[in-house]
């Protein structure tokens, strides 16, 4: 017992001065909640670039096709209002998109409410947030030609398999639209390859610039008829919300700004992939192939910008340390090369690479935290 005891009037006062006003771990006023509305703020010109973009390329097949509409309901409700099927209008090409987005978005997001809501009643909570965003990664990342009921198997996988059994929101180790998007490519692989499935008009095929990339190099990239501009704007074949590479900066540098993605990984990836392929190219030599693609092609090709921008950088399954973002993002460009460079069969590999990064984010933080403490040890004696 101490010789001089503080009064107890003394302790009580110098708690009540100490105590702080509010809780002391709140960094910021954004919650969850709030988080995911600017998540989804930044998806709005990925949304609205690719409406327009999938009636665009639509309108310009039937036009090539001799069509002067297009085929099934979609056409015969156009029709009813008037709607004509011009390239050559915003608004005709931007509700032809709608017609097919509205319902691979509704049935996906009714599935995934469906699912929620039974993984709620079975632990008597309430529904995890955070299904919104999940829903409109999964419907943008979709063909227009995909059926809607491989689009609920799809997202029934991601939100079961890929967030509820781990425990909801914050508690997954992979990004649940990215698992539900693999399980479809997986399991459905005639919906993603091929070159009648990115424009949504029936009989047309037409090559996406990455996949003539994938198979005879920049020659059969020219061949095609785009431009290197075109395929930045997001005026080229695929799928709803992954052709815009302007938008997607649109997106990140609004999510950057918010404090939501990391810079980092944005710039660790382009790092990655740009010196892979530099790497590549110097190993491959002069040699006509896929290697020699310039990496300001690479940049802009299928869906590197919107899968590093939205997809790498969610700040539950990517790495959590300053260090360990440069190195999780530099992965996921290197495996995004490899892949696509290397694997005869995947000309994308932005979904696996991001997965795989997903998988090795928890142990490069390891890593990292180990070093910091190494490092302290040693200059603390």
């Amino acid at each position: 017992m101490s010789a001089n005891p503080r009064p107890q009037h003394a302790e009580q006062g110098y708690l009540a001065r100490a105590a702080t006003a509010r809780a002391p771990h709140v960094r910021q006023r954004e919650d969850l909640a709030g988080v995911l509305r600017h998540v989804l703020v930044a998806l709005a010109p990925c949304l609205l670039v690719g409406l327009y973009n999938t009636g665009y390329q639509a309108n310009l097949a039937l036009a090539q096709l001799g069509l002067g509409t297009t085929t099934g309901w979609r056409g015969s409700l156009l029709n009813t209002f008037g709607v004509g099927f011009d390239a050559g209008s915003t608004l005709d090409c931007v509700l032809l998109g709608a017609a097919y987005f509205v319902p691979l978005f509704a049935v996906s997001a009714l599935t995934g409410a469906a699912c929620e809501r039974a993984f709620a009643l079975l632990r008597d909570r309430r529904p995890s947030p955070g299904l919104a965003v999940t829903v409109t990664l999964f419907s943008l990342s979709l063909p227009p030609t995909l059926p809607v009921w491989q689009a609920a198997l799809g997202i029934a996988f991601g939100v079961v398999v890929g967030r509820e059994v781990f425990g909801g929101t914050g508690k997954n180790f992979l990004n649940p639209a990215l698992v539900g998007l693999v399980f479809v490519y997986f399991a459905y692989p005639l919906a993603f390859k091929g070159a009648g499935v990115w424009t949504a008009v029936d009989g047309f095929t037409g090559a996406t610039a990455l996949g003539a990339a994938a198979l005879g190099g920049m020659g059969a990239v020219e061949a095609t008829g785009v431009t290197w501009l075109e395929s930045f704007l997001g005026l080229v074949p695929g799928s709803f919300g992954e052709t815009s590479t302007l938008a997607c900066l649109v997106g990140g540098a609004y999510l950057v700004l918010r404090r939501i993605a990391s810079w980092r990984i944005l710039v660790g990836a382009t790092l990655g992939l740009v010196g892979t392929l530099f790497l590549l190219q110097l190993a491959q030599g002069p040699a006509p192939s896929a290697t020699q693609v310039p990496w300001f092609w690479h940049l802009t090709l299928g869906s590197f910008a919107f899968g590093v921008t939205f997809m790498a950088t969610d700040p539950v399954s990517a790495a959590q340390t300053n260090a360990g973002r440069w190195i999780y993002g530099f992965l996921i460009g290197f495996l995004v090369i490899v892949i696509r460079l290397q694997s005869p069969v995947h000309p994308e590999g932005v979904m696996l690479a991001i997965l795989l990064g997903n998988v090795f984010a928890p142990l490069i933080d390891y890593a990292v935290v180990r070093r910091d403490i190494r490092r302290r040890k040693r200059r603390h004696g």
